[in-house]
């Protein structure tokens, strides 16, 4: 009986965490299983540290990456002296690949939530809509309306940072006080606007905290300080992360057990039952296996963590994977493909500065292909953009000494980058398996991945480009540099739709609850769930389907259906 539990949420990243607490307020005894190491909150070693106190001015070694990073090496980036201790090493959690892929990830309680981009627009219609419309791969089987009083619900807990303007492409949430847009970033949108009304510069609509109100920010939360060292883990508690938020609140219920270096090995299936009675789970450690029962489960392990524990629940009922009779699971992998926009000298604002490091710039939601008014022949979808602002760092050549200092501290023009994310269509060929006769330390099979972009894509990138020179010449900026790096799938680190929701159990591993058509007490909520994969960060999507699950489930168990 002691490992016995009403309800077992697989991962605590941000999916996870918020189902952990859905299910604890509403009384479920609730376990939480993380295959990663405890982390609590203010265990963030280089949240204080200034660039002069990392070793190599923060950069790790070339040694080092090779040896230990040699997947993520492909991304300069991300892996950072100042992060490392957050991302796993690809020695020692290997993975091969028949088209090359950057699975960024951390194995720690909190997940990502600890490092993610808290970027947090709402999808349309347009994006629930457009797999029907246009034919490609299933249909969603929800719509806007379905969720929308779910993004009412997990908004204000969250605490999003945005400004209201009124696009059907970008629906308005429940917002807090905006970082506002700097002078420069004022003057471009304001150029922009008048010569592309339909593209609209906007404050990010960030999940950090501009304002903190106790009554609803619950957990440890507090005001941000405008520091921009979010991704190393904030000790104020400013931006929304498991150990800033959904952690703190399950655990006041009383209701949640956490059991961190927990690797869940499968889903244990009983045939006579027709449903999940528990999960199988080795410790990290000792390699100690235990089993653990649970009447409803929640499958919260990363799009690809979630796709490896299913396929590898492999019983006589489902000998290709748990609930895998459509044949989809591990198919459809999407992420955003980026690395492609243009920055450009601002004139002049040479009076005008701006005070801290606010955590995210502007937000240009998508204006292709939204009506028949901008729809593009060459390609399918949509793209928009994230950038900022800033005062240059004077880099004086022929100077030294006091010289020097003199003019090192003195600002230099106004720069501004528009970086651009595109949708990844949900091709069936993109893929994930899992190869029985390889093992990693743990004795899991090894995942490989076969997923690259199409010429869809690829077009898409031209256009990105294109519209973003168009913008700053519109604003009159000068020295306009492009680029156009065409990035690997995965390398957003926003992979999705493994197990994918839709109508027919054919042809899809969920239906419209998150649930599974075969196994109807094991539900997936993050982001394998996704039918297709807009534009926009996924994250606050997963968190209102999270908690639209969790009720689900809730009133089906009051009604003796589950």
């Amino acid at each position: 009986m002691k490992n016995t539990f009403d309800a077992i949420v697989i991962g605590s990243g941000i999916s996870g965490g918020y189902s952990a607490m859905e299910l604890c307020k509403k009384g479920y005894k609730t376990l939480m299983l993380e295959r990663g190491r405890m982390v609590e909150h203010g265990d963030y070693p280089t949240a204080h540290m200034d660039k002069w106190d990392l070793p190599n001015q923060g950069e790790v070694s070339l040694e080092e990456k090779e040896k230990h990073y040699y997947h993520q090496n492909k991304l300069n980036w991300w892996v950072k002296e100042d992060v490392k201790h957050f991302v796993n090493k690809d020695d020692e959690y290997p993975y091969d690949e028949e088209e090359p892929f950057a699975w960024i990830r951390g194995h720690h309680v909190g997940g990502r939530s600890v490092m993610w981009g808290r970027h947090c627009p709402r999808w349309s219609d347009i994006d629930f809509e457009a797999n029907k419309k246009e034919g490609i791969a299933v249909d969603w089987p929800i719509r806007y309306a379905d969720i929308e009083p779910w993004y009412d619900y997990v908004e204000p807990f969250v605490g999003i940072a945005g400004q209201a303007e009124g696009l059907k492409q970008a629906p308005d949430g429940k917002f807090i006080a905006p970082f506002p847009l700097n002078a420069a970033e004022e003057k471009v949108r304001e150029a922009v606007k008048a010569q592309y009304p339909e593209r609209v510069i906007t404050p990010c609509r960030t999940a950090n905290l501009s304002e903190y109100n106790p009554e609803v920010h619950l957990g440890t939360r507090g005001q941000c300080m405008a520091r921009n060292r979010c991704k190393r883990g904030c000790p104020f508690g400013a931006y929304f992360s498991t150990q800033s938020a959904t952690l703190p609140v399950a655990k006041e219920t009383g209701n949640l057990t956490l059991q961190s270096d927990a690797i869940v090995m499968e889903i244990i299936y009983d045939t006579e039952q027709k449903k999940a009675t528990g999960v199988k789970v080795k410790d990290a450690n000792s390699g100690e296996i235990t089993e653990y029962y649970a009447r409803i489960i929640f499958c919260n392990a990363s799009t690809v963590g979630t796709a490896a524990i299913l396929l590898n629940s492999r019983s006589e009922t489902f000998p290709t994977g748990l609930g895998n009779t459509s044949g989809e699971l591990g198919h459809n992998i999407m992420d955003h493909h980026y690395q492609m926009g243009a920055s450009g000298t601002i004139e002049g604002l040479e009076d005008e500065y701006y005070k801290g490091r606010k955590p995210k710039g502007f937000f240009i939601p998508p204006f292709t292909n939204i009506d028949e008014s901008t729809k593009q022949k060459d390609y399918l979808r949509n793209f928009s953009y994230q950038g900022g602002a800033s005062r240059a760092t004077s880099k004086p050549s022929g100077v030294i000494g006091k010289d020097l200092k003199e003019v090192m501290f003195k600002p230099g023009k106004w720069r501004i980058n528009m970086h651009c994310f595109g949708e990844i269509l949900p091709y069936h060929d993109n893929r994930m398996y899992l190869n029985f006769d390889k093992r990693d330390k743990h004795g899991m099979p090894i995942i490989t991945f076969n997923a690259k972009l199409g010429e869809n894509e690829l077009k898409m990138r031209k256009h990105g480009v294109s519209s973003a020179v168009e913008m700053l010449k519109a604003a009159g900026c000068t020295d306009i540099r492009s680029y156009n790096k065409t990035t690997l799938v995965g390398e957003c680190i926003h992979e999705m739709g493994t197990a994918r929701m839709g109508h027919d159990p054919k042809t899809s591993v969920l239906n419209k609850w998150n649930q599974m058509h075969d196994v109807p007490n094991v539900f997936v909520t993050d982001g394998a769930c996704m039918t297709s994969a807009g534009t926009q960060n996924p994250s606050i999507t997963y968190m209102a389907l999270s908690a639209r699950a969790v009720d689900y489930a809730d009133k089906q168990i009051k009604a003796g259906k589950l």
